[in-house]
């Protein structure tokens, strides 16, 4: 059965997880498989796309820090116009649509507008990238507090970090490997230690996944060093050590 034949102009706002096809839920990929139309991020991984049929069209909205395909307001009105026009629409968005999506926003307007609109949850990019890493976000001799944060926002130096990262706390930074010098600095002067461990992880649980490790008064020159670019999420707090400690420990074990 299709997509129209039961809910006919109707977007769904899709979760396209952290980039590997296999995390995608059953009610997503069965989305893509059928959709008419997809409109998508930039950072959606091209295996996902390439699950859609043939003659699916598809509308690249893609983003970038300096650059946008579509501006979001634009993004609204092609979503409702298609939709009032009969079209089934897939709004495929990388990681959960709710975690730093915009999804909100695009849900909101699409009621204004009466239509109808169904949000189909996907594994968070935090979440994802920290599994594919193996670096545990929350741990009971290491962290109980997790938080998100964007690192790629207007006012960034002015925004309230106060007890975010620290002792027994993780922090997790969408979209901050452009203003990773400024984070660094100011969670610093928020008391946060300068040896605080850190991983970068890049394009996570893709084939060409890497996470990079060093400290907090490093994370500019790592970012640097090694030419990270999106998609990365920087995890900040005790828990970015745990994985290389505890590989160690096994190796050494393993040694005697």
């Amino acid at each position: 059965m299709s997509i129209a034949a039961s809910n006919p102009a109707k977007v769904w706002l899709v979760g396209a997880g952290p980039g590997d096809p296999d995390l995608l839920t059953l009610r997503a990929a069965r989305l893509v498989m059928n959709a008419r139309l997809i409109v998508h991020d930039g950072l959606v991984d091209p295996a996902i796309l390439a699950m859609a049929r043939p003659g699916t069209r598809m509308i690249s909205v893609a983003k970038s820090r300096s650059r946008h395909t579509m501006r979001q307001d634009e993004i609204n009105a092609l979503l409702v116009r298609e939709a009032q026009a009969g079209t089934e629409v897939v709004r495929l968005k990388g990681g959960d649509p709710f975690v730093f999506g915009r999804g909100g926003e695009e849900a909101e307007v699409c009621r204004a507008a009466g239509v109808p609109v169904e949000v189909v949850p996907g594994v968070s990019a935090a979440l994802g990238a920290a599994a594919a890493a193996q670096i545990p976000l929350t741990h009971r001799d290491s962290a109980s507090i997790v938080s998100f944060v964007a690192g790629q926002c207007k006012g960034l130096t002015e925004q309230d970090w106060a007890g975010l990262a620290g002792k027994g706390r993780t922090l997790v930074i969408y979209m901050g490997v452009a203003t990773s010098e400024a984070i660094a600095e100011k969670l610093i002067a928020d008391g946060v230690a300068p040896d605080v461990a850190v991983a970068v992880i890049e394009n996570a649980t893709r084939a060409d996944m890497r996470v990079l490790r060093g400290s907090l008064a490093g994370l500019a020159a790592l970012v640097a060093k090694h030419k990270v670019q999106s998609p990365a999420l920087i995890v900040i707090g005790e828990v970015a050590a745990r994985n290389e400690i505890e590989l160690r420990a096994v190796a050494l074990e393993a040694a005697k």
